[in-house]
């Protein structure tokens, strides 16, 4: 998907909503755990219920993989159901992968080519050849980890070098010389620093960031769009757990469209 695509799809919704699809077999509805794939029809029912009000979906990769084989199979069965059914929908692999050389070519290859999806986040400590081998597929997004809202991100990320850059900014210049351009790479931004936004505009003022941490998290939404938003929009923002269990009863997918709704009326108003 191109960056046109998907600046033409947030405008044709009013969102800029990315569903984060979390999904773990202790917190779906119980009555769920009775079919042969639980996690797939949890997916399945939240797709069809946000669908509207979403531009993106997320699958973090570590739901399915810590379910060995069967997880995987369930994430492959939401890929295909997300891609035949909502073909405008900004697929994004919550992978965090980092590794250099023939490593990263193959774990580009599998995300890229066997999965098919438009993005995958990646980790950038291991340097330009731990990115690169992402960036050579046309249509496809490297999502780089810049700044994050763990606790820990205060141990490496805001170190400074002599003179006085932050490892974070540091990052993003960098990566702008590795071939990632507004066409092709995307950065993580944790909404609790929302305030860091303005900053990492000056450096990557026309990229797409992707905005974690609103919702259960506690990010706010108005502070995220104050600080980051650009005149493309330049926003994705991603919501999880405050939408997919807004509920645990059999009315949980309904739970989540109302919940999704509520989110995207509000980003419309900041579109506006």
């Amino acid at each position: 998907m191109t960056r046109e695509e998907l600046y033409s799809n947030i405008m044709r919704k009013r969102s800029f909503l990315c569903v984060g699809l979390d999904t773990d077999t202790k917190k779906i509805p119980a009555h769920l755990l009775k079919l042969d794939d639980p996690v797939f029809e949890f997916n399945k029912a939240i797709i069809d219920a946000t669908a509207p009000f979403a531009i993106a979906y997320k699958p973090n990769l570590a739901f399915y993989e810590g379910a060995g084989l069967k997880g995987i199979q369930s994430l492959y069965k939401t890929l295909d159901y997300i891609r035949k059914n909502y073909p405008d929908q900004f697929i994004i692999a919550d992978a965090k992968r980092g590794d250099i050389g023939n490593t990263a070519a193959l774990y580009a290859r599998s995300f890229f080519e066997e999965m098919d999806v438009d993005a995958v986040t990646v980790a950038p400590y291991m340097g330009q050849d731990s990115v690169t081998p992402f960036l050579g597929f046309d249509g496809k997004w490297v999502i780089l980890l810049a700044l994050t809202s763990n606790k820990g991100a205060q141990d490496f990320q805001y170190i400074q070098d002599p003179e006085g850059r932050p490892l974070f900014k540091n990052v993003l210049e960098h990566s702008l010389e590795w071939g990632g351009n507004a066409d092709n790479m995307m950065y993580v931004v944790g909404a609790t620093r929302a305030e860091m936004l303005s900053e990492i505009r000056t450096v990557v003022p026309d990229s797409f960031l992707l905005v974690p941490g609103i919702g259960a998290q506690g990010g706010s939404l108005a502070d995220v769009c104050k600080y980051g938003m650009n005149s493309k929009c330049g926003l994705i923002v991603n919501s999880s757990r405050a939408i997919i269990y807004a509920d645990s009863t059999e009315n949980f997918a309904k739970a989540a469209a109302e919940q999704a709704k509520a989110v995207q009326q509000e980003m419309s108003s900041y579109l506006k």
